[in-house]
C-alpha cells in the first residue's frame, strides 16, 4: 500500500512505476526515518560548538538526498534477498520483483545506480563522514537476512538506519563525539519502538513462514517492551541533548532538552492507541514517528536560534 494513492511515484509514467516501488518512492515514511537522525545529530553538532555556516545547509540537503537514494538502495536490496519470502506474504507479493514486474538482474542494476549517486553526495563530506558512510553498508547489506537468524531483526535495523545520527554530527564537526554516540543508541531504542508496531501487521504470515521479529518474539507482552524501548529512546537522546548543549545558556539548554520531551510525549501518545490486531492503526502509528522526529529537529532548530541571538 501507497502512502498516498496520489503520490508522485503513482503519477510517474507507467515503465517507471515498478523500479520507484521497487525503491519505495510510493513510501516516503522510511525515507524520513532514515533522515530525521541525520538532522538531529546535525543540529546537536551545531548547538555544541556554535557554528553555523553555508555548508551546513548542504549537509542537510546532502543527507536528504543520500537518505532518499540509501533507502531506495536498501529497499532493492531487502527485495532481491526476500523476494522468496515476499511471494508468500499478503502485504508483499505485489512488490516489483515476486510479482514478475522486475528481474533480480534489473533490479541489482538499479540498486548499483542509486548507490552510485549516493557515493556522489558522500564525496562532498569531510573523510571522517566519508569512512563512515563507507562503513554504513555493512549493517544495510546484512539487515535482510537477519530475520532469518534472530529474534531481533528490528535492532539490526535501527543499527542501519540510524547510521546518520553518527555521520550527521561527524560532517559538521570532523569527528565523531559521544554526544553523537548517545544519539545512535537512542536512535536504535526509537527503531526498536515503531518497528516493532511495524512488524505485528506481518504477525500471523511471519508466524507461518517462520520469520522472525521482536513482535512475534514478544506477542502478548509486546506493550510492555514498547514502553521500555520508548523510554530508552528519550532518556538516551536527553542525555544526547545535555552532553551536547552543557555549558550553554540555561535558556537554551531547556529549550533544546524539549527535542527529547516531545519525541517522548508523541512515542506516549502511540502507545495509548496501541493494538495489535488493528493492521490500519499499526500502519497509521508506524508513520506518525516521522511527526515526532520532525519535533525533535523544530526544537534542536529553534534551540539553534535562540543560542544565536543570545550569543550562548
Amino acid at each position: 500500500m501507497a502512502d498516498s494513492a496520489d503520490n508522485w511515484a503513482e503519477r510517474a509514467p507507467a515503465r517507471w512505476r515498478p523500479w520507484l516501488r521497487l525503491s519505495r518512492a510510493d513510501r516516503p515514511i522510511g525515507t524520513w526515518l532514515l533522515l530525521l537522525p541525520c538532522w538531529w545529530s546535525l543540529l546537536l553538532a551545531i548547538l555544541h560548538d556554535g557554528r553555523l555556516g553555508w555548508y551546513d545547509l548542504w549537509i542537510a540537503a546532502g543527507c536528504a538526498l543520500g537518505a532518499f537514494l540509501m533507502r531506495g538502495a536498501g529497499c532493492t536490496w531487502n527485495d532481491i534477498t526476500d523476494r522468496d519470502i515476499d511471494g508468500r506474504v499478503e502485504r508483499t507479493r505485489q512488490r516489483p520483483i515476486p510479482s514478475g514486474q522486475v528481474t533480480v538482474r534489473g533490479a541489482l542494476a538499479w540498486m548499483a545506480i542509486q548507490t552510485g549517486l549516493s557515493a556522489l553526495i558522500l564525496l562532498t563530506f569531510n573523510t571522517g563522514a566519508i569512512v563512515l558512510g563507507v562503513l554504513a553498508l555493512v549493517p544495510v547489506l546484512v539487515y535482510p537476512f537477519a530475520k532469518r537468524f534472530t529474534w531481533w531483526p528490528q535492532a539490526f535495523l535501527g543499527i542501519a538506519f540510524n547510521w546518520g545520527a553518527l555521520l550527521g554530527w561527524t560532517a559538521h564537526t570532523g569527528s565523531l563525539g559521544w554526544p553523537a554516540v548517545v544519539l545512535y543508541l537512542a536512535g536504535i531504542a526509537w527503531t526498536l519502538f515503531y518497528d516493532t508496531i511495524y512488524a505485528h501487521q506481518d504477525y500471523e504470515d511471519d508466524a507461518l513462514i517462520g520469520v522472525k521479529s521482536t513482535a512475534r518474539l514478544f506477542g502478548d507482552d509486546s506493550p510492555r517492551w514498547l514502553v521500555r524501548f520508548g523510554l530508552i529512546a528519550v532518556i538516551l537522546s536527553a542525555a544526547a541533548v545535555l552532553i551536547a548543549v552543557w555549558g550553554a545558556h540555561v535558556t537554551v539548554v531547556l529549550v533544546a532538552l524539549m527535542a527529547p520531551l516531545a519525541l517522548g510525549l508523541q512515542i506516549a501518545w502511540q502507545l495509548r492507541r496501541f493494538d495489535p490486531a488493528d493492521s490500519p492503526l499499526l500502519l497509521r502509528l508506524f508513520r506518525s514517528n516521522r511527526d515526532g522526529g520532525l519535533l525533535f529537529v523544530l526544537f534542536s532548530a529553534t534551540a539553534i536560534a535562540l543560542q544565536l541571538i543570545t550569543g550562548g
